[in-house]
């Protein structure tokens, strides 16, 4: 209920005047921005079909017993019919909680966040500091700068196939190594060096990224504030860390969000560096979803898809926690 007014005095005429039920107030907003949702119907409609769908249709297949062998399929005119059923939650439990749940699971979970903070930290601090180096001035700066560039505007799989090259038994970086009189390790069967090959190679191909990300963010910063802190006294590390850091903290928390869930989710370099069936103990969660799914016999659709649901659901509450952790900061700053 609201309160009615007189227009010619602007007071409070006493009586009340009921407020517009939900279905009105949407006709009202229908009315008035008509052409406004029209213009969004389209990008609506194409993500409901890309997006929405696959979704939905993915988590219920999290709920069946679905595989390669009692799914729906054509063999030449013969069609067979799905004969999958309804289990429930059983997929999730058994990947939770089951007796391979460890080798199957929670171990790839362990490494994938092992690798997730490592090459997040490390594209963060190669990036700021190449950052920092550009950002001077200094003779042939733009050159340096489309070279820097270079590994992120390669595509993916020419970097990574070319890195797979260089690190073989007999590739470039194991004969540099022995002439060096150095060890050669076994870059790409070692479960070790399976998974420092994999965080070296996503490195390069990050870093660019972050780079050219916080090189703006620098650039942003008022020069003011440095001339200030130096008046005042302040050396070089002061002023990176009370004028550099917090002006780039806006871009860094949204660089560092982006490349945690880009990392958490990198399928190409590790299936291209590996592939599907090999160096199992370095596969990340997407990738071994994908082994379930379509890198074994009979190929798991359930239990992928199962897999899917959960990543989406570590990467949905980190950034809901991350959200919330950048919000109580900046009320504490101010």
């Amino acid at each position: 209920m609201t309160v009615a007014i007189d227009r010619a005095t602007g007071k409070s005429r006493g009586d009340r005047v009921p407020r517009p039920g939900l279905g009105q107030r949407m006709k009202n907003s229908l009315q008035k921005y008509w052409y406004a949702y029209a213009m969004i119907a389209p990008v609506v409609i194409v993500l409901a079909v890309l997006v929405g769908y696959p979704l939905v249709r993915g988590f219920y297949i999290t709920l069946t017993d679905a595989n390669s062998l009692n799914s729906a399929r054509t063999i030449g005119v013969n069609h067979i019919a799905a004969t999958y059923k309804f289990v429930g939650l059983d997929n999730y439990k058994n990947i939770l909680f089951g007796p391979l749940s460890y080798d199957r699971f929670w171990s790839h979970v362990i490494w994938t966040i092992v690798w997730t903070v490592a090459c997040v930290t490390l594209h963060y601090t190669f990036g700021l500091g190449l950052a920092l180096m550009l950002n001077q001035k200094l003779r042939g700066r733009t050159v340096y700068r489309v070279l820097l560039v270079l590994p992120w505007a390669v595509p993916t799989f020419v970097t990574v196939f070319s890195w797979r090259i260089m690190l073989a038994d007999s590739g470039a970086i194991n004969q540099i190594l022995h002439a060096l009189h150095l060890p050669q390790p076994q870059w790409l069967e070692d479960t070790f060096w399976q998974r420092f090959a994999a965080i070296m190679v996503n490195t390069w191909c990050g870093v660019p990224f972050m780079m050219l990300s916080l090189l703006g963010g620098l650039q942003s910063i008022d020069t003011t504030l440095y001339e200030a802190a130096k008046m005042d006294g302040a050396n070089s590390w002061q002023r990176f860390r009370h004028v550099t850091l917090p002006g780039l903290r806006s871009v860094s928390s949204t660089v560092v969000l982006l490349g945690v869930i880009w990392t958490f989710n990198q399928f190409a370099i590790i299936f291209l560096l590996f592939g599907p069936t090999s160096a199992p103990d370095a596969q990340i969660l997407v990738t071994w979803a994908y082994y379930l799914g379509f890198g074994q016999q009979p190929r798991d659709f359930a239990q992928s898809a199962a897999y899917g649901v959960l990543l989406l659901s570590i990467v949905t509450v980190f950034t809901s926690f991350y959200f919330r952790w950048l919000k109580r900061n900046d009320q504490l700053a101010v």
